[in-house]
């Protein structure tokens, strides 16, 4: 248990009083201490937003100083509480305020060190301000902004409930918010009533999305976890020569047209942030304090590769890729890419996930070359038609918001794993690697079956591979839903699968050695065997670069067989049959 968690455990309850003019000195002397305290703690924590958000080390010692006034302010309060009752005249809501932060605090240092245990300290915090009802008082209060500071507080809790899988409780939290938003609405003339009321589509839509239900014997839903658990991905066997290469940052980008989206979150993006994390652990298991863990401390095993989430980035091209030509104008808060890459450990790997829509060419072109065949977009206020750009006839013949294979060319310097989840996914197999470091790019299908209805605003069905194959298998074979001991022995089935095409990929000759290179990573080599058992499914085409040897991957009879095996256990081989058994 934290100090933060010890100290906040003992708050008590208080009411405001006014200021006393006579005050003993001791007793102002305590007043003027916390004020300090808290508008140092204030200013600390209105400096966060003004922190590169690129890079590893450039914020960690201002997030220190943070965390350490926030735990004297806690404390303090703590000590002197009759004082502050009294003299000061501070509100359970204030109290919450300052406990809420500390949520913030916890939260943000997650999202800039992907270490999930720091989301269990954020619920931690925001579980306890609603079980002390700290912003009960607020809605008897005729200051509306006071309001607000609560319903911000629900959406923030709502998030990190969401990142750690708990739909039960987003579920009754959606219901407060809701009845919160409705009582704020009728009391104030508000002019942010529209913006509350989307904020309640977004994350019902958010909760919506997933396509299959696990139900247990009383046909209630069972939440499953996507994060890498251990022992969830086949281990390494005696005799496999594989690289030693390790996953150290990810690029998460989301920018697709009309894709279910929830704090600056698209659904693909918030399926690949968990798929590239390890299931969270407390850290009150770990370390008593408070604050960001030493390098020291950190457990073993329970690193998570690095993450930057850039969601619709509007500074288009030069937020991505700033630097590669002297014409561009860099933001401050930009350098994303090239920040990650200069900073990338030796013997390490870099991680781009491009979920966006695409970007075609206009014309043919006698050479397809990395420029000439499209690319994604980069940036969202363009026109858009069934997910495809619209290029006028008075615009240039590139769009300069399209991220172009030739544009990573220059980060293929050090390994670099892409996914291309897109409608031009295609214009990445035109990729030239000049540099002979590893290099893979897993691209996703261009056009789907039309016999599957098209649900890609609740999200791609090949990010859903890549996040949950058994959740996509069951949604593909038309399954909504599934008994939990049914969906375990599946799981069973599936980890055999995998098993098998790790056998077949490090058995082959015929592979290419960079899919080798990145298979000793854990994270990698389940997204490589999702990848394959995704390609097994006839009836979806996605590719890759270098291209995977048929033969000894989706065309093999070992890896078909148990897909066949997996379609028995769910009585829905009759889908496979037909396109499968040829192959005997």
């Amino acid at each position: 248990m934290t100090k933060f968690q010890k100290q906040f455990q003992k708050s008590g309850t208080m009411t405001g009083a006014g200021l006393d003019d006579d005050m003993p000195l001791g007793e102002r002397k305590t007043v003027t201490d916390f004020c300090y305290l808290l508008d140092k703690s204030k200013q600390l924590f209105n400096g966060l937003r003004d922190l590169p958000q690129y890079g590893h080390k450039q914020w960690q010692s201002y997030f220190g100083r943070t965390f350490d006034i926030y735990t004297k302010l806690w404390k303090f309060q703590q000590q002197h509480r009759q004082v502050l009752d009294s003299r000061y005249g501070l509100k359970r809501w204030q109290i919450g305020e300052v406990a809420s932060k500390i949520g913030q605090l916890y939260y943000h240092y997650y999202l800039r060190t992907s270490e999930t245990s720091y989301l269990n300290e954020a619920f931690s915090f925001y579980s306890a301000i609603r079980q002390r009802s700290y912003y009960y008082q607020v809605n008897k209060e005729d200051r509306p902004e006071l309001v607000v500071k609560k319903l911000r507080y629900y959406a923030r809790y709502i998030v990190v409930c969401l990142l750690l899988n708990k739909m039960d409780l987003v579920k009754v939290l959606v219901k407060e918010l809701s009845e919160e938003i409705e009582d704020y609405t009728h009391r104030f003339n508000t002019e942010d009533q529209l913006e509350w009321n989307l904020v309640l589509q977004e994350v019902a839509a958010f909760v919506e999305a997933d396509p299959v239900m696990v139900l247990n014997d009383n046909n209630g839903v069972v939440i499953t976890s996507n994060r890498l658990l251990e022992g969830g991905v086949p281990q390494l066997e005696q005799g496999m020569v594989v690289g030693q290469l390790v996953l150290s940052d990810a690029l998460i980008v989301g920018n697709c047209s009309n894709q279910v989206k929830f704090s600056e979150l698209t659904i693909d993006m918030f399926r690949m942030l968990q798929a590239l994390e390890r299931e969270p652990v407390t850290l009150a298991t770990q370390n008593t304090k408070p604050g960001p863990l030493e390098p020291t401390e950190k457990p073993a095993k329970r690193e998570n590769p690095h993450k930057y989430l850039l969601y619709k980035p509007t500074s288009s091209f030069s937020q991505l890729c700033p630097g590669q030509t002297s014409t561009i104008s860099l933001s401050p808060s930009a350098s994303f890419l090239s920040a990650s890459f200069k900073e990338l450990p030796a013997n390490s790997v870099l991680l781009v996930y491009l979920s966006a829509t695409g970007v075609f060419p206009t014309g043919c072109t006698e050479y397809e070359g990395p420029y000439d065949c499209g690319g994604v977009l980069t940036n969202s206020n363009r026109d858009v038609v069934n997910g495809e750009v619209v290029q006028k006839k008075n615009q240039a013949p590139k769009e300069m918001h399209c991220l172009h294979p030739g544009d990573l060319c220059p980060f293929t310097r050090k390994p670099l794993f892409i996914i291309v989840d897109s409608s031009n996914s295609s214009a990445y197999k035109n990729f030239t690697n000049l540099f002979g470091q590893p290099m893979v790019c897993l691209l996703s299908p261009t056009v789907y079956p039309k016999s599957m209805q098209d649900q890609s605003q609740r999200g791609s069905l090949f990010t859903l591979f890549l996040y949950s194959p058994l959740v996509a298998f069951l949604y593909v074979c038309g399954l909504t839903s599934l008994r939990h001991g049914t969906w375990e022995k599946a799981q069973e089935l599936l980890q055999k699968v995998y098993h098998d095409i790790g056998e077949l990929m490090t058995r082959s000759p015929a592979i290419d050695q960079a899919f080798l290179q990145f298979y000793g990573d854990e994270f990698l080599r389940l997204l490589l065997l999702r990848f394959i058992f995704c390609s097994a499914d006839s009836r979806s085409f996605p590719e890759s670069f270098p291209p995977l040897p048929p033969q000894d991957t989706v065309e093999n009879s070992i890896l078909q067989r148990g897909v066949l095996e997996l379609a028995a256990m769910l009585d829905v081989q009759s889908l496979f049959y037909d396109s499968v058994l040829d192959s005997y």
